[in-house]
C-alpha cells in the first residue's frame, strides 16, 4: 500500500490534510495586509473617512444578517458544498477588486466578503464530523496553524513583491487571485460527511447531546452509520440516516428544532464551558475590531502615499508566531480546567497593553511590535478555546457552539461599529477607537484574572482537603493493623 492508499484509509489524517491544504491556500492571500492602500490609493480612489466610517460597517452587518442562516444550511447540506461556496466567493471576491471600479461595486464587495466569513463556521465545524473525538486536539492545532502558515507566507510573498519587486497593488491582487483559485479546487477533494447534526431524517436517533466525559464508550459518534471493509451496506445506511420522511419533511424539521434545543441546553450546562464560550466571544468581537482597522491606524501614523509601508512583513510574523502556538497547542499537557481562567486572564491583560500602546504611540515600529503581540496572544488563545470546547462535547454541540459564541461576538461587534463607526452615529476617529478596545480588552482581562484566581485558590483548596483526608485515612488503616 502506497502512502496516498495509508493516508486515505486513516480515519482523521486524510480529512485533516486536505482541509489543512484548503485552509493554506484559502488564507494565502497576498494582498490582504495592503487592502487600505489599495482603496484609498489611485486604483480604487476611496476617501479614508469612507472606507473607514462607511465601507467596512457594511461588511459587519452583511455579516451578522448572514450568519444563522448560514449555519442552518451549513448543517442541512453537511458542511463540504458550504466550504465548497466560501472558496468560489473567495475568487469572487478578487475579480471584483481586480475588475470591478467605483464604490458601488465595493459596496457588494463587502457583502461578498460576508458569505465568506459567514461560512468558516462549516470550515471549523466540518473536521468533526469526520474524525474521532480523540483527533481532535491535535486535528485543531494542525488546521489552525496550517490557516496561519498560509497567511504567513501571503502576507510574506505580498511585502517582498512591493518592497524588493515594486509589482503593483493590481498585480498583488491578480496573484491572490489565483492562489484562492487554488483553494476552490482543493475543496472538490474534501470526503463528504456520512450525516448532518440535526437534519437526521426520519429514523435517527435522538440521543441528545452529552459531554465526552458522560457518555459510554463506544458512543462518542451517535448515528455514524458503521461500514465494512467492503462497504457492502452504504445504501441501506443512507436509506436508515436519510429517512423515509425525507429531509425537508416537518418531521425532520421537528427533530431538528428538537435537537438544536436540546443541544443549546446541553452545551451551557456546564459552568467551567460557558467561560470558556464567553471569553471567545468577548475577545473574538474585539480581536476582529482590531484586524479590520489596524491597516487605517497604521496609515494614519504613517501614510501609505509618502513611505514605504510594511504592512505585510508585520502580518506575516504575527501569523508565524500564531502559528507556532497553535502546532505546539496539540502537544501541550496542561490541566487547562484550573489553568485554562487563568491564562485568559493574563494574556487579554498583555493583548490590551498591546492595543494602548497602538493607540498612543506615534512610532510606526511601536504599533507594529503592538499588534505582533497582540494578535499572537489571541491566536494562541483561541486555539487552546477551539479545542477545549471541542473535546468537552459531542460534534453537535461542539458545531452549535462555535455558532453561537461567533453570533454572539458579531453582535457585540455590530454593537460596537454602529455605536462608535458608524458614520450615522458617533463617527470616532481611529485613535479614539482604539483607546476604547484596549479599554474593553482591559475589563476582559480583570474578568478572567478574577474568575482565573478564584478557581485556583477553590481547586488549591480541595486539593489540601484531598490530602489531609488520605492522611487520615492512612492512619486508620495503620492503627487497625497495629491493633
Amino acid at each position: 500500500m502506497g502512502c496516498w492508499d495509508k493516508l486515505k484509509s486513516s480515519s482523521w489524517a486524510y480529512p485533516t490534510a486536505v482541509l489543512s491544504f484548503y485552509g493554506f491556500f484559502a488564507n494565502c492571500r497576498v494582498a490582504e495586509p495592503f487592502l487600505t492602500p489599495y482603496l484609498i490609493g489611485p486604483h480604487k480612489n476611496i476617501s479614508e473617512e469612507v472606507v473607514t466610517n462607511y465601507l467596512f460597517p457594511i461588511w459587519t452587518y452583511s455579516y451578522l444578517a448572514f450568519l444563522f442562516p448560514v449555519f442552518l444550511l451549513t448543517d442541512f447540506l453537511r458542511y463540504k458544498p458550504l466550504i465548497m461556496v466560501q472558496g468560489l466567493f473567495l475568487v469572487t471576491n478578487y475579480v471584483l477588486l481586480c475588475f470591478a471600479p467605483g464604490l458601488p461595486a465595493m459596496i457588494f464587495l463587502q457583502i461578498n466578503y460576508a458569505v465568506v466569513t459567514s461560512t468558516e463556521v462549516a470550515y471549523f465545524s466540518y473536521i468533526y464530523s469526520v474524525i474521532p473525538v480523540e483527533n481532535y486536539q491535535r486535528a485543531t492545532g494542525y488546521l489552525r496553524s496550517a490557516m496561519l502558515a498560509g497567511y504567513t507566507f501571503g502576507a510574506g510573498l505580498g511585502q517582498v513583491l512591493i518592497s524588493l519587486a515594486g509589482v503593483d497593488y493590481f498585480y498583488i491582487n491578480a496573484i491572490t487571485l489565483g492562489i484562492v483559485s487554488v483553494a476552490f479546487l482543493i475543496s472538490f477533494w474534501l470526503p463528504m460527511p456520512e450525516r448532518s447534526m440535526f437534519f437526521k431524517g426520519k429514523k435517527a436517533t435522538a440521543l441528545g447531546c452529552q459531554s465526552q466525559q458522560e457518555r459510554p464508550v463506544g458512543e462518542d459518534r451517535p448515528e455514524e452509520p458503521v461500514m465494512d471493509k467492503e462497504e457492502a451496506g452504504s445504501g441501506k445506511e443512507k436509506m436508515e440516516l436519510n429517512g423515509s420522511a425525507g429531509w425537508c419533511s416537518g418531521e425532520n424539521v421537528a427533530m431538528a428544532g428538537h435537537l438544536l434545543w436540546q443541544s443549546f441546553k446541553e452545551s451551557y450546562s456546564s459552568r467551567h464551558l460557558i467561560y470558556w464560550s464567553l471569553w471567545w466571544a468577548l475577545a473574538t468581537a474585539g480581536y476582529v475590531q482590531v484586524f479590520n482597522y489596524i491597516q487605517l491606524m497604521w496609515d494614519h501614523i504613517e501614510p501609505s502615499a509618502t513611505s514605504s509601508i510594511y504592512n505585510g512583513g508585520v502580518e506575516a510574523a504575527c501569523s508565524l508566531v500564531g502559528a507556532a502556538a497553535a502546532f505546539s497547542v496539540g502537544y501541550i499537557k496542561v490541566t487547562w480546567n484550573v489553568w485554562g481562567e487563568l491564562a485568559l486572564g493574563l494574556f487579554s491583560s498583555v493583548g490590551a497593553g498591546a492595543v494602548f500602546l497602538m493607540a498612543f504611540t506615534s512610532s510606526i515600529w511601536a504599533c507594529y511590535a503592538g499588534y505582533i503581540i497582540f494578535k499572537s496572544c489571541y491566536m494562541l488563545l483561541i486555539t487552546i478555546t477551539t479545542f477545549q470546547i471541542a473535546a468537552n462535547l459531542s460534534m453537535e454541540c461542539y458545531a452549535l457552539t462555535f455558532g453561537i459564541n461567533t453570533f454572539v461576538a458579531l453582535s457585540l461587534q455590530t454593537i460596537m461599529t454602529g455605536i462608535f463607526i458608524d458614520e450615522a452615529a458617533l463617527g470616532l476617529d481611529i485613535v479614539t477607537q482604539f483607546i476604547l478596545y484596549g479599554s474593553y480588552y482591559t475589563v476582559i482581562s480583570v474578568l478572567f484574572l478574577i474568575r482565573g484566581t478564584y478557581t485556583a485558590c477553590v481547586n488549591r483548596h480541595r486539593l489540601e482537603q484531598a490530602d489531609v483526608k488520605e492522611q487520615e485515612t492512612s492512619v486508620e488503616v495503620i492503627s487497625a493493623a497495629h491493633f
